[in-house]
Order: structure tokens, then sequence, then C-alpha cells
């Protein structure tokens, strides 16, 4: 299942990390997103609103490849596959999280920014991984640098990513795919520009076909 996952996620190349306050909001940004040629989004558990955006989501929107980001514990885990979810996300490494993700065959990609916790996540038999906070901890240097030892590792660069530096990311072959917040800005949602969100969905394609070529 993960590598089901992967492959579509790598297809991508760009996940956008979306933050929901009101459930009202989950369809038509779901449809910018997929208008805009992204059918594909990680919905965070920040917001009360995480679980039922999902399952509306994943309910009026079955192409949309969805998972369920900042999930940190089990209970969580659970709420997100239970409404929908097909991937999760983890800020750091959370053995219990993982272990659950797996005893249901769901794609599970936790976060790490040093040998000890990649290790440790190889050790779950997981070999794509979230890189984060990408930028704070150094960047693409760094990811390069603490990458090297882990020739099957791939990464998902999170936390500081933006237009301004995706294409870097994206061109280095360790990278799976790129997460960011900057192409579904939380005022953006608040205001219901979703018509701007489709074009900086539709920006962020043309920059992943850039880099494929």
């Amino acid at each position: 299942m993960t590598q089901t996952i992967s492959v579509r996620l790598h297809s991508f190349g760009i996940v956008p990390v979306i933050v929901i306050d009101s459930v009202d909001s989950a369809e038509p940004l779901a449809r910018a997103l997929s208008d805009g040629g992204l059918a594909c989004a990680e919905v965070t558990f920040r917001t009360s609103a995480a679980e039922d955006s999902i399952r509306r989501i994943a309910e009026k929107f079955p192409g949309i490849l969805l998972g369920a980001g900042t999930v940190l514990r089990v209970d969580q885990a659970e709420k997100a596959i239970n409404a929908g979810a097909r991937f999760i996300v983890s800020p750091g490494f959370n053995p219990r999280v993982v272990d659950y993700c797996q005893s249901r065959a769901v794609a599970v990609y936790p976060g790490v920014c040093t040998p000890t916790e990649i290790e440790a996540a190889m050790d779950r038999g997981l070999t794509d991984l979230k890189f984060f906070p990408a930028e704070p901890m150094g960047g693409l240097d760094y990811l390069k640098a603490i990458s090297a030892p882990y020739s099957q590792v791939r990464f998902i660069p999170t936390g500081g990513i933006n237009l301004e530096n995706v294409r870097a990311y994206l061109a280095f072959n360790k990278v799976l795919c790129c997460a960011g917040t900057w192409m579904v800005k939380k005022e953006w949602v608040a205001a219901g520009e979703f018509d701007k969100i489709k074009k900086i969905a539709g920006e962020a394609v043309a920059i992943v076909k850039e880099i494929s070529g």
C-alpha cells in the first residue's frame, strides 16, 4: 500500500498541506485543487474540523489522493483513516502511530531530521519519510548531507517550502515530493478565494512538469 501511495505522491510532486477551520470550506477547497490539476491534499489535524473535512472530501471527491497530517496520536490516526484518509503524516517519529498505521495497511510518513530517527523508521520497514522542518534544519544542503548514508531512503521536505525553493528540492533525486502550505493559505480559505487557490495549484503543477521534463 505504501509503495502505491508513494508512486502517486511522486507523480504529483507537490502536496498541498491544508488547515481547515470550517467543514463548509472542504468541498470548494478540494474542487479548487482538483480543477487546478493537483488532486492531492494533506488535511492537518490542527483543527476540530479536520476529521469531518476529510470525510466530506473523501465522499465528494474520491479521485483526490487524500491524507491526514499533524497526526500525533493513535486515536487521531484511527479517526483519519476511518474518515477516508489514505495516508498519514506526522511531524515526528512516533512508533505507536507507525505501528497502528501498518496494522491497518495504511501508508504512513513520519517526520525525521536526524540519522537516529531515519534508522528508527527504517527498522519499521519505512524508506519514504517526511523531512521536517526542512528549511529551519538547514534546507537542501542539510538534507543532502543527512541522506548520504541512506541510499534507499526518499524524503518529503516540509517546512519553509515555497515557490522560490521548491524547484531545487524537486531536482534532488532523493526527494519523493514536497509538501507545503503556500498554495492554500488560511486567509484565502477563510475569505473564500478559491479561484486564487486553483491558480496557485496550476502553477505548482507546471513546476513539477518543468522539473520532470
